[in-house]
């Protein structure tokens, strides 16, 4: 498959481990859960709270401990943002490019990224409010981005 912005195919992620393998030396499902809760309170992404889990807790597979992915034990908890969390990278990004023009106006790559980046937003912000994951008033502009992901 092509990536979006280049018209070069590429390969990447990691690998899964394997389904049949048991998982042994790691922490319970209690115990799992509890820790997602707590790294959660400090304002920590799911992607984080899983790197965390993997390398500093020797858990492998949260959705095969427990049954569920960190996100979903996060929704459950009410602890997950009300914006999508791809989607709040994004914006993230598109912050930081910003701030990163106003220093440096001549700057035409960053302006093509952030362009790009915009236009990553849009299509996500579309998708989002047709399967209802956002409200329909929701809509990015370059001057009250801060403002969305709060």
């Amino acid at each position: 498959m092509a990536r979006i912005h280049a018209r070069v195919k590429g390969k990447s992620g990691s690998n899964k481990p394997l389904k049949d393998i048991k998982i042994t030396g790691a922490p319970s499902k209690a115990e799992v859960i509890k820790l997602i809760k707590s790294m959660a309170d400090k304002g920590m992404s799911s992607a984080l709270i899983g790197l965390r889990l993997r390398d500093l807790h020797a858990v492998p597979s949260v959705k095969k401990l427990t049954g569920s992915t960190i996100s979903q034990i996060m929704k459950d908890n009410d602890m997950y943002s009300k914006v999508p969390e791809d989607l709040r990278n994004l914006v993230l990004r598109a912050i930081k490019i910003t701030k990163h023009l106003a220093k440096n106006k001549k700057d035409k790559t960053s302006t093509r990224g952030l362009a790009l980046t915009e236009s990553k937003i849009r299509r996500l912000q579309k998708y989002y409010q047709n399967s209802g994951k956002i409200s329909k008033a929701w809509k990015y502009k370059r001057e009250d981005a801060e403002l969305l992901i709060d």
